[in-house]
């Protein structure tokens, strides 16, 4: 699974956007550099039913922003994704690729 499909399957669980969850996590103080990402991910858990993977992937956008290795753009493996930087707005309103 692509780091997008991972975000764009959390708006389908969640009904929130990337960019919403990682507001709420700002608004918690999880983007201080001192939380770790166990912290987050008990409450991506416990407020979302968030797993690890799903999780983790947002974990490193509210972390590290919207940028990912750009290693993974453009290859044939299962977790290719079509740009380094990943959309946090939502699905519906994505650009066409």
């Amino acid at each position: 699974m692509s780091f997008q499909a991972y975000l764009d399957a959390i708006e389908d669980k969640t009904g929130l956007t990337p960019r919403q969850l990682v507001e709420i996590a700002d608004a918690k103080g999880f983007k201080d550099p001192s939380v770790k990402a166990g912290t987050i991910l008990e409450w991506l858990k416990a407020d979302y039913d968030l797993g690890r993977g799903h999780g983790m992937a947002l974990v490193h956008v509210i972390k590290k922003g919207p940028k990912i290795d750009s290693k993974h753009v453009g290859t044939d493996g299962t977790h290719r994704d079509e740009s380094d930087t990943l959309w946090l707005d939502g699905k519906a309103s994505k650009p066409a690729t």
